[in-house]
């Protein structure tokens, strides 16, 4: 099959194109402005990517247009259509179906489909969970919307069957991990890319309101988090955060499987000790212990989520806190960029305000009381955009002891929202609209022994390298 895929450079259509190449199947795509990493990656495999989304793509003649969420009807203002490849597409009758369809008719039928669920944590979920599986010699085939150090890829079929151990044990459907992301699935698709995955284990992680360009609230999440529950086979698996009462409410709504909880005192599976540090314990028993570089009680949640989740099909708990401790995180999780003049860097796909909060609180715990901490935030999701969330922001930032905003492209005054934490030059909070503005104000204000967290789920200008680079060239 010819798939042609509109929008291919996005981490979950690149992730798709990548599965569909390696599964035999001849892959082209576009986008605009066809851009690295993922244009990259894409091109190595021998994918054919064409820049921009032009009508004459259709002399390509591929089998079936896979159709990404970027893609609209949107015109521009002089009336011409934003992608003249898809309403081409529609005017010639031609064959398109969205990018979760054609996943879950072409790769994730006949599979043991793992899906992570929640508003934060997913990707981080996902790769903790697809590494344990690996570990456990189970060789699952995932799909991240992110890159997993340890693998160095983002998405792969995985075996064929299930290997499983020991002379004539009946082979079981091999294992696919999947990021299930709630936002919606197409222009003519106003469910949520999770519906189509059909899981037999689902992790709903956490569940608050996101994405105001399309919830009206946080009742309107929840219904599609119900939506996918009622997709788990009875003989498949719920795994739940027992702290969320968003989940509690998705759960009662109806629930036709096994649950599994994780996170409270009196969950299946709950942590005792500090996050870098601690004891499993499964039904009040302690069944193992993970000692690892990551931080954070998000993180420790996290991990538990994995545990149960890996525990459905087989993984004991100890097996899987082995696999923890080896566990190299995800790019742009609080990824260290580099050290200049004894300032650290990171960099961090955190825009959510209980995201930057948890990431955040996570770093003080790790580093203590003492050292400095300045979080440098790019409100660059559509929610932060519309500035839904914006009241949050101090209580969001409130562990830094600087903070630093990037004001492009708000239509809301983020001084005004930052006036808690005290905003302008020598004041705990400081706002520019540009990123060269932003990295003199950075360079100012920071001192040996730092820590900047840099925070976006964009690439954020470069900042990070031309921070780095200012850093380095400033006279001592």
């Amino acid at each position: 099959m010819h798939i042609h895929i509109l929008g291919i450079c996005g981490t979950f259509m690149g992730g798709l194109a990548a599965l569909a190449r390696e599964a035999g199947h001849k892959v082209t795509g576009c986008d605009a402005g066809v851009y690295p990493p993922m244009s990259d990656q894409l091109r190595a495999l021998g994918i054919e990517l064409i820049e921009g989304f032009g009508a004459d793509q259709l002399a390509l003649q591929p089998d079936m247009f896979v159709v990404g969420n970027v893609v609209s009807r949107a015109r521009l203002a002089d009336g011409s259509p934003k992608f003249p490849l898809m309403e081409a597409i529609l005017d010639a009758g031609l064959p398109y179906t969205s990018g979760p369809q054609w996943l879950a008719e072409h790769v994730l039928q006949g599979r043991h489909v793992l899906a992570v669920a929640g508003t934060h944590g997913k990707t981080t979920t996902t790769s903790m969970l697809t590494w344990i599986l690996e570990s456990a010699g189970l060789q699952p085939g995932f799909l991240i919307g992110g890159v997993p150090l340890n693998f160095g890829i983002s998405a792969r079929l995985g075996a064929d069957q299930r290997p499983v151990p020991g002379p004539g044990t009946q082979a079981q459907r091999p294992l696919f991990v999947i990021e299930a992301d709630e936002y919606d699935t197409a222009f003519f698709d106003k469910r949520s890319k999770f519906v189509h995955y059909r899981p037999r284990t689902a992790v709903l992680n956490n569940l608050e309101f996101d994405h105001a360009d399309i919830f009206d609230d946080l009742a309107a999440i929840e219904r599609q988090f119900h939506h996918l529950v009622r997709t788990v086979p009875p003989s498949g698996r719920v795994v739940v955060n027992g702290l969320e009462e968003s989940l509690t409410r998705v759960l009662n709504t109806g629930c036709w499987s096994q649950v599994s909880s994780f996170g409270a005192a009196v969950s299946d599976f709950s942590a005792e000790g500090d996050p870098q540090a601690f004891d499993v314990l499964h039904q009040g028993r302690k069944v193992a212990r993970v000692e690892w570089a990551l931080t954070g009680v998000h993180n420790q949640l996290n991990a538990l989520a994995a545990i149960a989740a890996a525990h459905d099909v087989g993984v004991e708990p100890a097996v899987a806190a082995t696999a923890l401790g080896q566990f190299q995180n995800v790019k742009r999780r609080m990824e260290l960029r580099g050290t200049v003049r004894g300032i650290a860097v990171y960099d961090d796909f955190a825009h959510h305000p209980t995201a930057l909060r948890t990431t955040l609180d996570g770093l003080r715990r790790s580093l203590g009381a003492k050292a400095r901490i300045l979080a440098v935030f790019e409100p660059r999701s559509n929610t932060m955009k519309l500035g839904a969330m914006k009241s949050q922001l101090p209580w969001a930032l409130e562990p830094a002891d600087l903070v630093f905003c990037h004001t492009a492209g708000l239509d809301w005054d983020a001084a005004d929202a930052l006036a808690p934490l005290g905003v302008g030059p020598g004041q705990r909070a400081q706002t520019a609209p540009d990123i060269a503005t932003l990295v003199d104000q950075i360079t100012q204000a920071a001192q040996p022994g730092d820590h900047v967290v840099c925070m976006s789920n964009g690439g954020f200008g470069g900042i990070h390298s031309r921070l780095l680079e200012t850093l380095a060239n400033q006279p001592l």
